[in-house]
């Protein structure tokens, strides 16, 4: 996939066309409605919709070719005019050439009804490079996964039973591949008994590739001019095997209460998913705050991580990055608890090229990360030729103001002054006990019983360590890093401080408001196997250094601040493992079965805490994860356990 141009072909009488497959995204016929008749008469007809998701409490649909989204907006038109909808829409949509935003909202242009949605679409259509983007609508009750790459390899990066099916795409004559039997055997893996499919072809290599995967197949009326269509349902008529499953299984009990261990960032997105998804979720703390440790920073940069081959960190990094921005974006007011900013990052002596491509401004990953412009560098007082890459898609969050809305959502009970000293599972008493169920229970340091649940996350950064072992948990190897910075108030205008998030060595944020007043932000010192959040004199002199060498004017400006002893350090211990990923998951389901991780974030605990609460909470919910299979493997405690 490196041809950035637009798979869009307009055609004189307004039909859109893709010249790689030299076919019609659809044909509108006379009237011009063609599009989203197909899409509510083939589509939406085709699997009953809005019919059969009445009384679901969420619905999952799985499209093979998103197009110009035209079934995707016509879905969720039907799922907001139906008062009795599902609270959750999940749509997973695969796409291996997206098209533009202007593509996008040209081809809803004939449809009145949809050009909001279509709106509301575009303006997040930006940065598709091959992986999953997960976007979010209607307050995240309706939640678009698309999936850009070829559809059999997107396929393969999937775990889940959906409820439908829209197998659209090209004509099977000129893209066989969306058709042939082994992408039908790979949606069959995806189905459940009853799964509906609908298509607007009645080919016959697709007839018969859909009944040997168990589809039971017929013939529907079609929308003029085409005499028919196509309907099928799951039901093979033998014990189907299924691949192999996602690293954590649904939650398969009836009881949906979970603890919480720890309430910085990780424990927080962790709770706050997982309410959102309907879950009693009691948070507990041993400080009387929330953001009491690592998470307690004034603020901290949102930003990609780059690599010249795009790294499995690279990926995660950006998927994070859009979930956290888009919680806070959620939550928090933007330019007070937030702001996407953008942020420049120096070139310095460990610094890393960004993939060759990305200088095409068509590409979609220029929209992520590009060399720095003048305007840019002179921002940060830099010279013109200071090289410097921008991070367009990027921010600063107060970590403390998102934990404490996070913390604040229905659902979520916070008990602070609840130090855990141990985790113990209670399994039944006896056989067919009714009230007698397998659970956690959460102790205090004296015995006393803290808090109850058949699930719970330790999302304790270091402290998980000792929590784990009380558990007779597989020991995970996990390291404390301390890390301590400075801050301090705005100097008076003019002065030389960028209007932006500057990293590179150490991160340096300015006009953020702590305390009431616009402060400026500079970290941090990294100082491994300390425990302890001490605050040490040699570190602000360390950290004032890395300014010096990262902005030199920013650096004299604020030196009289740093020396007068008017900035103010503040340490933490943040948890790390040694291939710098987190740790998401369950460590051992059969042994320990509901006890679960999310911790291991190092320094990138801003960017990366939201996603992980999302993907732990989707893999409890056998929802779509929002991250590919792969990369939810590579999270997973399992990958750090040595053999017994």
């Amino acid at each position: 996939m490196t041809a950035f141009a637009s798979p869009v072909q307009w055609l004189p009488d307004g039909i859109p066309h893709n010249p790689r497959f030299n076919d019609r995204y659809r044909g509108d016929g006379d009237d011009g409605l063609g599009g989203i008749l197909q899409a509510r008469h083939v589509f939406l007809g085709g699997c009953d919709l809005p019919g059969a998701w009445r009384d679901a409490p969420r619905w999952t649909l799985l499209e093979t070719g998103f197009g110009l989204g035209l079934n995707f907006l016509a879905t969720w038109q039907a799922w907001r005019a139906d008062p009795l909808a599902p609270q959750l829409l999940h749509y997973v949509a695969i796409e291996a050439w997206p098209p533009t935003a202007d593509d996008l909202q040209r081809g809803a242009a004939p449809y009145p009804e949809l050009a909001p949605l279509a709106h509301e679409l575009a303006a997040r259509w930006t940065g598709l490079l091959p992986g999953f983007h997960r976007l979010a609508f209607e307050g995240g009750r309706v939640q678009l996964t698309l999936c850009i790459g070829e559809v059999r390899a997107m396929l393969r990066e999937l775990r889940f039973e959906a409820d439908s099916v829209y197998l659209d795409g090209f004509t099977p004559a000129l893209n066989p591949d969306m058709w042939d039997p082994h992408t039908l055997k790979a949606v069959s893996h995806l189905c459940r008994r009853g799964t509906r499919v609908a298509t607007w072809t009645i080919a016959r290599s697709v007839r018969d590739g859909l009944a040997q995967h168990g589809f039971i197949v017929e013939k529907a009326a079609g929308l003029p001019p085409k005499r028919d269509c196509l309907r099928a349902t799951w039901d093979p008529p033998w014990t189907p095997r299924r691949p192999e499953p996602a690293p954590v299984a649904p939650w398969a009990g009836g009881d949906r209460r979970a603890l919480v261990i720890g309430a910085g960032l990780a424990g927080a997105s962790a709770a706050y998913s997982l309410a959102q998804r309907g879950w009693q979720v009691t948070v507990l703390d041993r400080a009387g705050a929330p953001a009491a440790g690592a998470s307690g920073l004034p603020a901290g940069v949102v930003a990609p991580h780059v690599s010249p081959d795009d790294r499995l960190l690279s990926q995660l990094s950006r998927s994070g990055v859009m979930a956290t921005l888009a919680r806070a974006a959620d939550l928090l007011p933007e330019g007070v608890g937030w702001a996407a900013s953008g942020v420049l990052e120096r070139r310095l002596k460990d610094s890393r090229e960004l993939p060759s491509d990305w200088a095409d401004p068509a590409s979609p990953g220029h929209a992520w990360s590009r060399a720095a412009d003048v305007v840019q560098r002179s921002a940060a007082a830099l010279s013109d030729d200071s090289p410097a890459h921008w991070h367009a898609r990027a921010g600063w969050v107060r970590a403390p103001a998102l934990v404490a809305a996070m913390l604040a959502a229905p659902g979520i009970t916070w008990q602070g002054n609840a130090a855990v000293a141990a985790l113990r599972l209670d399994r039944p008493q006896a056989e067919g006990a009714v009230d007698d169920g397998e659970g956690w229970t959460a102790l205090a340091a004296d015995g006393t019983v803290l808090a109850q649940a058949p699930v719970v996350v330790v999302a304790a950064g270091f402290d998980s360590l000792d929590l784990l072992a009380s558990a007779d948990a597989p020991a995970l190897p996990l390291n404390p890093l301390r890390g301590q910075l400075l801050y301090g108030p705005m100097p008076d205008a003019p002065h030389p401080l960028p209007p932006f998030p500057v990293n590179g060595l150490g991160n340096f944020i300015t006009g953020v408001p702590v305390d009431g007043t616009p402060s400026w932000v500079l970290g941090s010192s990294f100082e491994r196997g300390c425990r302890e959040p001490v605050l040490r004199e040699a570190d602000t002199a360390e950290v004032a250094g890395k300014l010096a060498v990262l902005l030199p004017e920013s650096a004299r400006a604020l030196a009289p601040q740093i020396a007068s002893g008017a900035a103010r350090a503040w340490a933490a211990v943040r948890c790390t493992v040694p291939d710098r990923l987190p740790v998401v998951g369950a460590l051992d389901a059969t042994a320990l079965p509901g006890l679960f991780v999310s911790t291991g974030m190092g320094a990138r605990g801003m960017t990366l805490a939201v996603l992980c609460g999302e993907l732990l909470a989707a893999q409890l919910a056998g929802e779509p994860l929002p991250v590919p299979l792969r990369q939810a493997r590579a999270l997973a405690p399992q990958r750090l356990l040595r053999p017994s």
